[in-house]
C-alpha cells in the first residue's frame, strides 16, 4: 500500500509537471517559421531620445517582459540600462532590461529601429535618406544575422522610405515589416480636434494618411466623432469646415514648431511605438496608420510603403483597411508616393543593391 502510495504520487507529480511545461511554453515561448521566439522580448536599436521615450513608456506602462537596447555607443546603452533599471520598484510588473547586441535578435517579438542621424541644417531631404539608408542596410543584416523572424517596426526616418529599405534587406514577408507611418500624425490630429470639438480623443475617430510629412491628408468623408459623420457634427455646431483644415495645419507644422523650441521630438513618438509594440505583442487587431506595403493597385499604387490605415496584431501587418477616396485625397496619395518613388530612383535602391 505504502508502494502504491509512493507511484501514485510520482505519478501526480510527473503529471503536474508535464503540465507546467506546457504552460510556460504556451505562455512564454511562440514560435514562427520554426523560430522559437520569448514572448514579450523587445529589441530595440537606437538608444537616442525617441528610442528612450519608447523604453520608458514601456517600463511605465508594462505589458513587456523583457527589454534589449542596442547602440553603437556601448557606454551609452549600459547607462539607459542602469537608469530605467533603477525605476523597476516602481514599475507595475517585473521586466529584464539589459544592454546587448544583435545576437539577442534571434528569439525577439519585436524589433524597434529608431537609429539614424537627424537632419541637419542645409542637408536635403535625399541626403538624409541616402545617409539613412546605408545606416538601415548594416543594422537589418546584423538583425537578420541572427536568424531574426519576428516583427520589426521602422522609426527612423524619412520612415515610409526606411521601412522599405529594411523590408527590401531583410528579405521578411512583407506582413512583419512595417514603419511608425502616420501614427504620431494622426495623435496629433485626434489631440487637436478633441481640444476643438471638446471631446475626448478617444471618441475622435480620424486619421491621417500618405507621406509622414508635408504630402499627408485626412480623408474627411471617413472621419467620425462617436458614430456621427465629422461634416455633420461641424454643421451642427456651426464649426466652419475650413477650421478643420487649419487643423491638418497645424498638424503638420507640430514637428517644426516643436523642433524650434525644443530642438527635437520625441515623446509623442515614443508614446506611438509603445502603442505598435503592443498591438503586437498582445494579438490586438486594432486598426492604426502605419507604414505598409502597398501592391497590385491598392490605393492606385505598387510596391510602396506608405501611412494607411491597416489591422496590427501578433503577425504584423493582417490586411490594409480600404477605404475609397475622392479624386482629390486620391491625388494626394500619389502625390505621397511620388516624392518617395523618385528618391528611391535617383538613389536609394542603388545603396541597398550595392
Amino acid at each position: 500500500n505504502i508502494l502504491i502510495g509512493k507511484n501514485k504520487n510520482k505519478n501526480y507529480l510527473a503529471k503536474n509537471k508535464q503540465s507546467s511545461i506546457i504552460y510556460l511554453l504556451k505562455e512564454k515561448i511562440q514560435t514562427r517559421g520554426g523560430i522559437i521566439m520569448k514572448k514579450g522580448k523587445v529589441v530595440l536599436v537606437g538608444t537616442g531620445f525617441v528610442g528612450m521615450s519608447m523604453a520608458y513608456s514601456m517600463l511605465n506602462r508594462g505589458g513587456i517582459n523583457e527589454l534589449v537596447l542596442i547602440d553603437i555607443d556601448k557606454d551609452k546603452t549600459i547607462g539607459e540600462e542602469m537608469d530605467l533599471s533603477h525605476g523597476l520598484p516602481f514599475a507595475p510588473q517585473k521586466m529584464v532590461i539589459k544592454a546587448g547586441d544583435y545576437d539577442e535578435c534571434k528569439d525577439a517579438q519585436v524589433v524597434v529601429i529608431t537609429a539614424g542621424i537627424a537632419q541637419k541644417p542645409g542637408q536635403t531631404r535625399l541626403e538624409l535618406a541616402e545617409t539613412n539608408t546605408r545606416i538601415m542596410k548594416s543594422i537589418t543584416k546584423s538583425i537578420m544575422a541572427s536568424g531574426f523572424n519576428g516583427i520589426i517596426i521602422v522609426a527612423s526616418n524619412p520612415v515610409d522610405l526606411m521601412t522599405y529599405v529594411v523590408s527590401k534587406v531583410s528579405g521578411l514577408p512583407k506582413n512583419q515589416v512595417f514603419g511608425s507611418g502616420t501614427v504620431l500624425d494622426t495623435a496629433r490630429l485626434r489631440y487637436l480636434m478633441s481640444d476643438y470639438l471638446k471631446v475626448s480623443s478617444k471618441n475622435i475617430h480620424a486619421y491621417i494618411m500618405g507621406e509622414h510629412g508635408d504630402s499627408s491628408f485626412v480623408p474627411w468623408e471617413h472621419a467620425y466623432v462617436g458614430c456621427k459623420k465629422i461634416k455633420d457634427v461641424m454643421e451642427d455646431n456651426n464649426h466652419p469646415m475650413k477650421d478643420l483644415e487649419k487643423i491638418h495645419k497645424d498638424v503638420i507644422n507640430a514637428a517644426y514648431e516643436i523642433i524650434n523650441k525644443k530642438k527635437a521630438t520625441y515623446y509623442g513618438i515614443g508614446m506611438s511605438l509603445n502603442r505598435l509594440v503592443r498591438a503586437v505583442l498582445d494579438n490586438e487587431n486594432s486598426i492604426l496608420t502605419v507604414s505598409t506595403y502597398l501592391k497590385d493597385g491598392q490605393y492606385g499604387q505598387d510596391d510602396i510603403y506608405i501611412g494607411v490605415p491597416a489591422i496590427i496584431n501578433s503577425n504584423g501587418i493582417r490586411e490594409l483597411v480600404d477605404l475609397e477616396l475622392n479624386e482629390e485625397e486620391q491625388a494626394k496619395l500619389d502625390n505621397s508616393c511620388k516624392i518617395i518613388k523618385e528618391m528611391r530612383e535617383n538613389s536609394i535602391d542603388k545603396i541597398i543593391n550595392e
